[in-house]
């Protein structure tokens, strides 16, 4: 399981409450890059445990953090909206 830091916890809040094209519009190669390579590992992993029934421990970690379901399933969808491959 990858470390869940407080920069990944709040990249994963601000996914989960904002508009993609405004993201997108703003977001420079080193914030996709985040997002590509760590933000997307994780949320991944939380899509697998939450639709496949593994055990990930992620949704523990989300809440643990104040991220709910709808949040986690919201980040997930700004993600793809954001061209990120979850599934």
């Amino acid at each position: 399981m990858v470390h869940l830091s407080l920069e990944d916890i709040e990249f994963i809040k601000i996914l989960a409450t904002s508009d993609a094209t405004l993201l997108q519009a703003g977001m420079n190669d080193a914030t996709r890059s985040r997002l590509d390579e760590q933000i997307g590992v994780i949320l991944r992993e939380y899509y697998r445990e939450n639709t496949m029934n593994t055990n990930t421990g992620w949704t523990k970690e989300f809440l643990k953090y104040g991220i709910n379901e709808d949040s986690g399933k919201a980040a997930i969808a700004c993600a793809r909206r954001l061209g990120i491959d979850i599934s």
